[in-house]
């Protein structure tokens, strides 16, 4: 054998684990598309079963390559779609209640007066709205708060018992880990040096104008610092005015709207709702009872008629997430604007806005200047109360138990204190003998038919989805039903 004669090197043939197919007809393998094939017949570019289906990256046929369509490529997107409409729909669920639901039967049949409750999420509230344990009762017999201790303003007429016995509750009721140093300071209870025991004089002293004044909203449940507190110094939930905004721009003029606010659920309505109710006095006004406009009827005039429509569509949305119900806690659906068909709940929800807005006048805007400026609001406001502050999630605070039986101190000021309470104005003052209540200028469309019916508040409170008064410690114990009576 001559040197220059090649000889190929032999090599040992390697096994090769390859999946069998299934055989596929011609037609199906010659189809301009096909799943197992990629693009063309066999052997063509981008088809796996002809030559140059397996020549590796870059090659035409092969896959990543030119004109390559991999085989899992269908499957894979089509799994992945699945994927994405099931999390999609995941989403949509999650922000649905799950079955089964309590529904009871508010009002006249055929009215929609019908309210709907989760009763595991009622479970839960029952839980978060516990009444803390009362203290135990004292004298009122001996000297006086006033005769004993300096600089008591607001409770000298209680005996030293009662007063005693009410700090402790107020300190348990709102600053049950800062302790009596949270408002005196040093140790000198007489001192007047810290703002906190200044706002806590005030507040003292508008609890009790709430429930010697305001039983029209109140009733005889009344209220105490717990309502608002709930242990926190501050209570959690406040609001403040909120700066304009910005208008112009390539926006135009948005008339205050379409800003994202969670005051209106994050909606295009206006921004801040409460300033105008809960501090203005703006009468609340959606439709008028006259079928063409009027120079005195200012429901009808048109842009002003937008706005407050949409305004009161936003307080609206605040009264149903505040306190846990729907619009059909308080109206008849049939004519949401009638007096007449609508629930005696009406009627509360009114005077408690008047009374909200009272006390925002007169007791927590004026202690603007008693605040620090961190604790004032973007616009240097003191913060303010709505109805979220003292209901919290729940139509009747704290499940309807009354924790004023136990301290009848906070039920009316004292001789003392007398003379420091803020009336009513004449805007929020009682209604009328005749059982209806006044509607003042431009407000007839506020009350639809002009009038809302006023019924006492035993009869609006008691048997119509009010849970009745109950002594503290056994009331703790009977929140889940009370809360299932409303």
């Amino acid at each position: 054998m001559s040197p220059d004669t090649h000889v190929p090197e032999v090599v040992a043939p390697r096994t090769v684990m390859t999946r069998r197919r299934a055989p596929q007809s011609t037609e199906s393998r010659c189809g301009a598309f096909q799943v197992q094939g990629g693009w063309g017949g066999p052997g063509a570019p981008g088809a796996h079963d002809g030559p140059g289906a397996h020549d590796g990256p870059g090659v035409p046929g092969a896959p990543g390559g030119p004109g390559a369509f991999p085989d899992a490529f269908p499957h894979r997107f089509l799994r992945s779609l699945r994927w994405v409409v099931a999390a999609l729909c995941g989403l949509l669920l999650a922000s649905c209640e799950r079955p089964p639901m309590d529904s009871q039967q508010l009002g006249f049949r055929g009215t929609g007066t019908v309210e709907i409750n989760n009763p595991r999420l009622m479970q839960k509230a029952a839980v978060l709205h516990q009444v803390p344990e009362e203290l135990p009762a004292v004298s009122s017999e001996g000297p006086k708060a006033s005769s004993v201790y300096q600089n008591v303003q607001v409770l000298g007429d209680l005996s030293v018992a009662e007063f005693t016995r009410l700090m402790a509750a107020i300190t348990l009721w709102v600053a049950p880990e800062k302790g009596c140093n949270y408002c005196h300071a040093g140790g000198n209870f007489a001192d007047d040096d810290l703002y906190t025991k200044l706002v806590a004089r005030r507040m003292i002293q508008m609890t009790t104008h709430i429930n010697s004044t305001w039983k029209s909203h109140v009733a005889e449940t009344g209220v105490t610092c717990y309502t608002c507190h709930r242990g926190q110094p501050v209570p959690q939930y406040l609001w403040f005015e909120q700066p304009a905004p910005k208008q112009g721009g390539a926006m135009g003029w948005r008339n205050a709207q379409n800003t994202p606010s969670p005051a209106v659920g994050l909606s295009s309505l206006p921004y801040d709702p409460y300033k105008i109710y809960f501090l203005d006095k703006q009468p609340i006004r959606v439709q008028s009872g006259k079928a063409l406009p009027d120079a005195n009827d200012r429901a009808l005039r048109p842009v002003e008629a937008l706005q407050h429509t949409e305004s009161n569509y936003a307080l609206m949305m605040h009264f149903a997430g505040s306190l846990g119900v729907n619009c059909t806690y308080c109206h008849n659906s049939q004519n949401f604007a009638s007096w007449s068909g609508s629930r005696p709940q009406r009627v509360t929800a009114w005077h408690g806005i008047q009374m909200v807005r009272d006390l925002n006048l007169s007791y927590l805007e004026p202690l603007r200047g008693t605040y620090p400026p961190e604790d004032l609001g973007p616009l240097g406001d003191a913060p303010k109360a709505f109805c979220a502050t003292c209901h919290q999630g729940l139509n009747k605070p704290l499940g309807g138990v009354s924790m004023l039986k136990a301290h009848p101190e906070l039920a009316a000021p004292g001789p003392s204190a007398a003379k420091d309470m803020v009336a009513p104005g004449k805007d929020d003052a009682a209604p009328a003998k005749d059982g209806v209540v006044p509607v003042k200028s431009g407000s007839a469309s506020e009350q639809g038919q002009g009038v809302a019916p006023v019924k006492s508040s035993a009869a609006s409170e008691q048997g119509q989805g009010v849970a009745p008064v109950r002594s503290g410690a056994a009331a703790a114990k009977n929140v889940s039903s009370l809360l299932k009576d409303g």
